[in-house]
């Protein structure tokens, strides 16, 4: 028999039982003797039977589907591979459990909120990731008000109720502003991301910490929204002053690439005349030219820990915090000493 057009109703007449009980032995529900169960099962082997997804919801009452909501600009989360990895990793745990990720991407803060509350409402999702964490975030007593099961990216700066899947991002930057100053840079500065957001706030006091530690003084700081065109303004602005930085700290690796290309657009020769670091340790940040030294944070790695955390937390009802290794530089081609330091050393 085609596998495709198997039914319950199949199975119950091969094995001589009624549908109802072969539902129960199918569900590993109580109330069928353990041969019973055992002979339907053997018979649904045999016919070829799969379970329904939809037949499942409906008995269930899940969707067994994960919900994602970005609020950013379509655009921006277009040219940023974090995201298409994060999912990657998500979607290699979900594939394996017959469950579903639902995606939405929003404009703003009010639309999020609408997106949240329609996808519970709707019962598409049976939890979501909450990402791109804000400082108060107001999104977790939404969620909890909604009373659906969450996995936060990264450890709220307040009270929340949802297990934390999180990577230390600080020690990254802080590698990258201590290897810049080890090679003799003193003029550093930092393209940031949004100060709204509690990666962007916390990178950025990474750096100040970082260049009070190598006892420099304050390096400049220019804020973003993360996005490439961002980047490349922000580093045609440093580049343009009479004292510009002799090394650049991006916060994203698209920024950092970005910042690459006007320096190559401006004459100014990478890692000779600027070094620059990035975030994220992007497939194609190696494959540019001289290859991107970043902060590796393994948004593949997080998208598996963050769905396993998750379906842990609405199969059982609870799920510890998972912190995965923290991010570390990775040491490539687009930093060395600066040029005043290799001829006084000559």
């Amino acid at each position: 028999m085609n596998a495709q057009k198997v039914t319950i109703a199949d199975v119950a007449k091969r094995a001589g039982v009624s549908k109802g009980l072969v539902s129960f032995a199918l569900n590993d529900r109580p109330g069928v003797s353990p041969e019973t169960r055992s002979r339907i099962l053997a018979v649904a082997g045999d016919l070829g039977w799969k379970p329904s997804l939809r037949a499942r919801s409906l008995s269930t009452r899940r969707s067994f589907a994960l919900g994602l909501v970005v609020a950013r600009n379509p655009e921006v989360l277009g040219s940023d591979p974090f995201f298409p990895s994060f999912i990657a990793g998500v979607e290699s745990i979900l594939s394996n459990r017959g469950q579903a990720l639902v995606l939405s991407v929003v404009p703003s803060e009010e639309a999020e909120f609408r997106s949240y509350r329609q996808l519970v409402d709707d019962g598409r999702v049976d939890g979501v990731f909450l990402t791109d964490l804000r400082h108060d975030d107001p999104r977790i007593p939404l969620l909890t008000e909604l009373g659906v099961p969450a996995v936060t990216l990264g450890r709220p700066d307040g009270p929340s109720p949802f297990p934390a899947v999180s990577i230390d991002d600080t020690p990254g930057i802080a590698e990258s502003v201590a290897y810049l100053a080890q090679l003799g840079h003193r003029r550093i500065a930092h393209i940031a991301g949004s100060s709204t957001m509690l990666h962007g706030s916390r990178r950025r006091e990474a750096f100040d910490a970082a260049l009070r530690a190598a006892g420099l003084p304050a390096g400049q700081t220019i804020e973003t929204d993360f996005s490439v065109a961002a980047g490349s303004d922000a580093t045609r602005r440093l580049l343009g002053q009479e004292d510009a930085p002799t090394a650049i700290v991006y916060a994203n690796d698209p920024m950092a690439i970005a910042g690459l290309g006007v320096a190559h657009e401006l004459g100014i020769r990478v890692p000779d005349e600027l070094s620059i670091t990035g975030f994220d340790d992007i497939d194609f940040s190696r494959y540019v030219y001289p290859p991107l030294t970043t902060v590796s944070a393994t948004p593949v790695v997080w998208g598996r820990a963050a769905a396993t955390t998750l379906l842990a937390l609405i199969e059982t009802g609870t799920a510890a915090d998972v912190d995965l290794p923290a991010a570390r530089l990775i040491i490539r081609g687009s930093a060395a000493a600066p040029a005043h330091t290799r001829k006084s050393a000559t």
